[in-house]
């Protein structure tokens, strides 16, 4: 027996952001959007100024939202949002992951952060959490949050990654316009995607992988393969940008139903301790992860000969090559990771939620000579 759900409306396209008024239908809204110092060629403020446009002035506008939101800017974020003059029905999430994340952490508190962080400490207090609803206008290309109940949220002073997970914190509406990645520097796109590609592969040799979310994740792997290697070329290129955004929406669709595995499990503290973008923190390992998992399911097999061809352990070989292809090492001392410290990361990362999530072969993993080197050398 298997079941899929997914509750998130979605409109995709160019110009999708038109919609925003029709979708708010008049509802009171919060805007949560990036700090100036993520703004640096104003790009926010002038989406921001096309929303209220379309939209209506916002009751409260949250601009203080960073790339990996963490306990003090979302307990200032909530601050803002209880200072609106006026009653909020809906929160609108204009930016990457972390903003989509941090509308959700406002969504749950509603004003109130420490029922947030009471919730992500003791797992208790679920029935405080605030219901308002999202409306998500991703503007990368990578994260899927605009598809799933749950946020990433850092406790950075004590080097902590917590996970907000709850029913009401899938959005009512996704709109993924892909015009609004264009622009994008290369770092944030290759970075985006490849979370991306992380999500459609972990969601693949993972417990809770059925056909819905496969297929789903099969062909946003293939998208990626493909597609992203010619956008690092070409920056501008619509079409690649529309792929990319697909790709991006079916994975966050695939991993929404599985959650991801051990190569999340793995990164977060490479993230924590070494500032490795997320992107590149979660995927650079998993070309030694698929090799893990060749030959742990059958239907897991099947669906990466579908991605990489009959013979998995040159797809393996084919994986590492891509991923370094866009400049990024599948070695982990490249990434701060000592080699003395990558079998005991490996292990909690093992024993982590996400980690438990991870079909492969823990053998395979930790070894006598654990695979710090590229993955073309063992």
């Amino acid at each position: 027996m298997w079941r899929y759900r997914n509750p998130v409306g979605v409109r995709f396209g160019a110009r999708a952001l038109d919609e925003i008024g029709r979708t708010l239908r008049g509802r009171p809204y919060c805007l949560v959007t990036y700090d100036d110092a993520n703004d640096a060629n104003g790009v926010f403020a002038a989406l921001t100024r096309r929303v209220a446009t379309l939209a209506g002035t916002p009751s409260v506008i949250v601009r203080n939202i960073g790339s990996n939101p963490d306990y003090r800017s979302l307990h200032a974020a909530c601050g803002l949002y209880r200072a609106a003059g006026s009653p909020i029905d809906a929160i609108v999430a204009l930016g990457g992951g972390s903003v989509i994340d941090a509308a959700k952490v406002l969504a749950a508190a509603n004003g109130d952060f420490a029922r947030v962080r009471d919730f992500l400490e003791t797992g208790k207090g679920a029935e405080a959490l605030g219901e308002t609803p999202i409306i998500a206008v991703p503007t990368t290309s990578g994260t899927g949050s605009e598809v799933t109940s749950w946020a990433t949220v850092w406790d950075t002073d004590r080097k902590v990654k917590y996970s907000l997970a709850h029913d009401t914190l899938y959005p009512e509406c996704a709109i993924v316009d892909p015009l609004l990645t264009i622009g994008l520097p290369r770092s944030i796109t290759v970075s985006t995607g490849l979370d991306a590609l992380s999500h459609a592969l972990e969601s693949i040799w993972n417990v809770n992988a059925n056909p819905v979310s496969s297929a789903l994740a099969e062909s946003a792997a293939r998208e990626v393969i493909d597609a992203l290697p010619r956008l690092a070329l070409n920056l501008n290129d619509a079409d690649l940008r529309t792929r990319m955004a697909r790709a991006s929406l079916q994975a966050g669709l695939a991993f929404s139903n599985t959650k991801t595995a051990l190569a999340h499990s793995l990164s977060y503290p490479i993230t924590l301790r070494n500032n490795v973008p997320h992107g590149i923190a979660c995927s650079f390992s998993l070309p030694m992860v698929m090799r893990a998992v060749i030959g742990c399911d059958e239907a897991c097999d099947d669906a990466l000969r579908r991605i990489f061809g009959a013979d998995l352990a040159a797809g393996a070989e084919r994986l590492r090559a891509f991923l370094e292809g866009l400049g990024i090492s599948t070695d982990a001392a490249d990434h701060g990771v000592a080699e003395a410290d990558w079998r005991a990361l490996i292990e909690s990362a093992l024993a982590g939620e996400r980690g438990r999530n991870f079909i492969g072969r823990r053998d395979a993993l930790i070894a006598p000579d654990p695979p710090m080197r590229r993955a073309s050398s063992g």
